[in-house]
């Protein structure tokens, strides 16, 4: 016997935005020198500010993009939508703000999504003839999420710290599962599900120390349902990973993705320095 197409319970951490941007670099070139280390200096000041310091109450990073529609990417990760929104007004005001034209955001919190458990729950009430959400079904649910926050790897999922030096280089896209006839993930019984994200972990688990990744929902925040935020020390484990993946039924038959962005971290000074107009 299957339940109905449940929505799975989810845990979520820390609020996050991508901001992807192009360059104005025909407008930077008339710059004098004084007027341009001014621009510099005041975005320098900017992002120590935004930055986070030691992370526990969220960071921001900046990550110049290769090959890419966008000329660079402003990642934040903030507690609350309120201090995200102060991150993206305090990056606005930048004077380099004016040289910056927005090409995508993504809006979204970080997700820790419960399939399994909502599965067994589910089936649990339905044996004893009782209902999704009775008062038997949320205790049982509230043990089964003390128990996920009490473990590290979850709370790495929803509060991240930003990696070190040992994987600077960032993939970012953003993600939908299908809703088309005959291939609606969102019809699809909670325990086929949790068997399709079963796998997908499992494909996901080969990569644990040489890819990071962070899942955020979007769904009732953004046009997109997910942002997926990559880490890695070699670029080309994005490839490997998600090339595995697709070939999961989970994204073989229901997902549909978005522009992919890559670069690597880099420190704000030495970014916007080399941005200084040629001498003339």
């Amino acid at each position: 016997m299957t339940t109905p197409a449940l929505a799975p319970e989810t845990l979520e951490g820390w609020y996050v935005l991508h901001q992807t941007f192009r360059l104005d670099r025909a407008a930077l070139r008339p710059l004098l020198p004084v007027d341009f280390d001014a621009i510099a200096d005041d975005f320098v000041h900017t992002m120590d500010a935004l930055a986070g310091g030691d992370g526990a109450n969220g960071w921001s990073a900046l990550v110049p993009l290769v090959g890419s529609r966008a000329d660079v990417m402003v990642m934040h990760f903030r507690p609350t939508l309120d201090a995200l929104g102060d991150a993206q007004a305090r990056l606005a005001q930048a004077r380099l703000s004016d040289y910056l034209t927005p090409v995508e955001f993504f809006l979204s919190v970080t997700e820790a999504g419960l399939y399994y458990v909502t599965a067994q729950l589910a089936k649990a009430a339905a044996a004893r003839k009782g209902r999704v959400g009775d008062e038997e079904y949320q205790a049982e649910l509230k043990k089964r999420v003390d128990a996920e926050l009490a473990t590290e790897h979850v709370r790495k999922r929803l509060y991240p710290p930003l990696p070190g030096g040992e994987m600077p280089y960032v993939c970012v896209y953003p993600m939908n599962k299908k809703r088309e006839t005959g291939q609606n993930w969102y019809a699809l019984p909670i325990e086929e599900r949790s068997e399709l994200m079963k796998w997908h972990g499992l494909t996901g688990r080969k990569y644990a120390g040489r890819v990071l990744q962070i899942i955020s929902g979007s769904i009732g925040l953004d046009l997109w349902e997910w942002a997926v935020t990559l880490f890695a020390a070699d670029p080309l484990e994005f490839k490997k990973i998600v090339s595995e993946m697709r070939f999961d039924e989970a994204s073989a038959k229901y997902g549909e993705f978005g522009n992919f962005y890559v670069g690597r971290i880099a420190p704000p000074d030495a970014w916007v320095r080399g941005l200084r107009p040629a001498a003339r």
